[in-house]
This record gives C-alpha cells, sequence and structure tokens, in this order.
C-alpha cells in the first residue's frame, strides 16, 4: 500500500503544481496579452504542421478600439449577463446537459448527423479558460479543471479584461482568432468601425465559426446565421458593457 500513497501524493502534486502554472499565467495577463492560446496552437498544428508559412491570421486589438456594437452583439450571442455573472451560469450549463443529451438519444435514434446547438451552457469566461489552456476533448475531468481555471480568471482579471482576451483569441473562421484579424478578413475594415449589421452578422458566427467561414465544414442542421443576426440586432441594446451599480452605490 506504501507504492498506492506515493502514487496518490505524486498526483496531488501534480494537480497543485498545474494550478499554480495556471495561476501565474493569469496573473501576468494583468498588463501582459496573451501570445497565443491552446486552441490557437492545435489548430496551426491541425492546419500547417510542421510547414514554417502557415495562413492562421491574429491582430490583438485593445478593448477600447473595438465598436460597442461588436462588444453588444457578441454578449447577446454568447453571454448576455456575462458582466454581472460570476463566471459560471449553473441552470444554464443544466439545460445545455439536457438538451445535449435529448438530441443525442434522438440522433442515434434516427441515424442523423447532431446539429449545432444555438447556445451551449458556457458562459464567455468558461470559453476562454477552455480556449486558453485545455483541450477539446470533452470528459468530466476537463469540464472540472475549466471550472477551476474559470475561478481563477474571475478572482484575478477585470471583466473588461476577460473580454478584451476573449475578443482577441476566440475562432471567428478556419485559421482567423481575434476581431482583428476577422475584421479584415470579412469586411477589409477595422474593430473600431464596425456597424450594427457587421457586427451581429459575427457575433452569428461565433457558435460555429468555420461553418459560417467555408461551407465545407457546413452539416446538416447547421446553424440559421441570417436568423440569428436578426435575433441579435433585435436584442443588441438589451445588453450592459459594465457591471451594474451596487445598490446605495449612488452610481
Amino acid at each position: 500500500m506504501r507504492w498506492l500513497a506515493y502514487l496518490v501524493k505524486c498526483l496531488l502534486c501534480g494537480f497543485v503544481a498545474m494550478q499554480a502554472y495556471f495561476a501565474i499565467q493569469i496573473a501576468l495577463w494583468i498588463s501582459l496579452d496573451p501570445s497565443s492560446t491552446a486552441f490557437q496552437r492545435a489548430e496551426r498544428w491541425r492546419i500547417c504542421s510542421w510547414h514554417w508559412s502557415c495562413p492562421v491570421q491574429s491582430k490583438w486589438v485593445p478593448y477600447d478600439k473595438i465598436s460597442n456594437n461588436l462588444k453588444r452583439a457578441v454578449l447577446v450571442s454568447e453571454d448576455d449577463i456575462f458582466f454581472q455573472h460570476k463566471g459560471v451560469r449553473f441552470e444554464d450549463m443544466q439545460k445545455a446537459w439536457q438538451r445535449n443529451q435529448q438530441q443525442n438519444q434522438q440522433n442515434t435514434q434516427s441515424g442523423r448527423q447532431p446539429k449545432v446547438a444555438l447556445r451551449g451552457g458556457s458562459t464567455i469566461t468558461q470559453q476562454l479558460a477552455k480556449n486558453l489552456f485545455l483541450s477539446s476533448e470533452q470528459n468530466y475531468f476537463r469540464k472540472a479543471q475549466e471550472l477551476v481555471i474559470t475561478g481563477l480568471l474571475e478572482l484575478t482579471l477585470s471583466k473588461q479584461r476577460l473580454y478584451e482576451i476573449y475578443l482577441n483569441s476566440v475562432e471567428w473562421g478556419e485559421g482567423i482568432f481575434g476581431i482583428g484579424a476577422a475584421t479584415q478578413h470579412y469586411y477589409a475594415t477595422t474593430p473600431g468601425s464596425l456597424d450594427r449589421e457587421q457586427a451581429a452578422a459575427l457575433a452569428s458566427a461565433l457558435p460555429a465559426p468555420k461553418c459560417f467561414d467555408k461551407q465545407q465544414y457546413c452539416r446538416r442542421g447547421s446553424i440559421n446565421y441570417s436568423a440569428r443576426q436578426e435575433f441579435i440586432m433585435e436584442n443588441m441594446e438589451e445588453v450592459a458593457l459594465a457591471p451594474y451599480p451596487k445598490p446605495g452605490s449612488g452610481k
């Protein structure tokens, strides 16, 4: 049994060391911009392998240089109360899990390809945690690690900083990461110049960005981007771009 206790101690030490690494990395991002994410590196390898020349686009844009139209549109699409919650929306996670179970059961019975959901149960902070550090593999350990990293992100970084990093790292098409590369690729303009229609169109892409970019990645039952764009435009003025003031704060 001594070897088993030693193994458990090694595993615990490794787990603690990994969390410390995540915490240090996140603390550095208070003032430094992430150079890349785990998801970006995985996609770069998938697309380019060992080739030095690679059509992966990314360009950092400061938060105040990004159109409020885009900020509002992405909130409607992905996480409408991002500035109000503390990183996790457990009710939404439960609903998404139940919905996915029902959909998987229907697909199994009918033999159909799975449809792309309009919105999962993950918040923007959870998506950021996964993209920054984790693989796309789906299992309970990865989900638990995602929740730990989400907590570290929320404790360390401001909501505005989290949103800035998200907008500059999220995928917007094959090899297209961040709003700087996305606006150049789709509209040949800058993030600060996006109008409502352009912002809503880009936000509608986020649940399935590769399909939005290239038809070859679309499957039967994929997202109706036009309908999503219309929905986003109708609700853009309903979301807040900052935390609500605390009661009695006078602000």
